[in-house]
């Protein structure tokens, strides 16, 4: 096949954008261009613009951009952003959901709640997509994405629309290793409970008041940097190092939350990668931990 990217049907209903800024589209704000950038219509279109893409153009999916750091020299080749995009959700029986990749974690909880569910309270506490939240196995407040998970809709790069199950996944703490690495989340079936759909909202709020006391909401930030260690927090460590307020460049660690790292407005993606290479060398120093990090990092150094 040929290496140049084909041209595109005219079906496609999507905008298709050039050299196109990501620090606006990432939650710390920061970040340099994408080479192309799609918007698709819905989900039948995102199908059709996979199928349109030579197999050898770089593809990188983006959610809400919670979870990321985007490197200053940007992402080569394309990239596909979910959210407000592919945002469809139904009700499939009395305890099951249907919801696309695009949607908000925030709107997962609210539909399960309208619908007299209970079970999702969990992703009000979550910064990122359903996509996003499949793929590292996002979880909050004592819940996982994948414990609701009966099955997913995956998209291969070479345009076919599969269904799997669970038992295909390597299933852990903030990960979810795919059969096939270049495979892309497009809907997930999620079972719940029926529930008290006041008491759930009751429940909301409480986490969000909990969320809003022990993170730094209101600055940009990636969330939780790192995953925590076996019996351990990652925020207790970086603290107990002496991190907590450290800055470099215009990138900080949290005064709340030693886990996470902010800026205010004046930080480039490179202050935000050295610092955390520092928090986890220090760590690593005092407490002979190695800590992984849970935000992914993409683009090109």
């Amino acid at each position: 096949m040929s290496s140049n990217p084909q041209s595109f049907p005219i079906t496609l209903r999507g905008e298709l954008e050039t050299q196109v800024s990501l620090a606006r589209l990432c939650s710390w704000r920061v970040g340099g261009k994408a080479a192309r950038l799609y918007k698709p219509a819905d989900l039948t279109d995102v199908v059709e613009f996979v199928r349109s893409l030579d197999l050898n153009e770089p593809l990188t999916w983006l959610g809400l951009g919670s979870n990321v750091l985007i490197r200053d020299n940007g992402i080569p080749g394309t990239v596909i952003i979910t959210q407000n995009r592919l945002n469809g959700m139904s009700k499939l029986t009395d305890v099951e959901l249907r919801i696309e990749a695009g949607v908000p974690c925030a709107k997962i909880a609210k539909f399960a709640i309208k619908h007299g569910l209970s079970g999702a309270e969990f992703f009000a506490g979550i910064p990122g997509t359903m996509g996003g939240a499949l793929a590292m196995n996002a979880g909050a407040f004592g819940g996982e994405t994948w414990e609701h998970v009966i099955e997913v809709e995956v998209l291969t790069r070479d345009g076919r629309v599969l269904t799997r199950s669970p038992n295909e996944y390597q299933i852990g703490y903030r990960t979810a290793i795919s059969p096939a690495a270049d495979e892309a989340f497009l809907a997930a079936r999620l079972r719940l409970t029926k529930g008290d759909g006041a008491q759930a909202a009751e429940n909301v709020k409480a986490l969000l008041q909990k969320r809003s006391e022990t993170q730094p909401i209101g600055l940009p930030s990636g969330g939780s940097v790192f995953r925590n260690p076996p019996g351990d927090h990652a925020g207790r460590l970086i603290e107990s190092a002496g991190l907590k307020g450290f800055s470099l460049g215009g990138a900080q660690v949290s005064e709340k939350h030693a886990n996470f790292i902010v800026q205010h407005g004046k930080a480039t993606a490179a202050d935000i990668e050295n610092l955390i290479k520092q928090v986890a060398e220090a760590v690593k120093a005092k407490h002979n931990i190695q800590l992984e990090t849970e935000v992914r990092i993409l683009g090109v150094l």
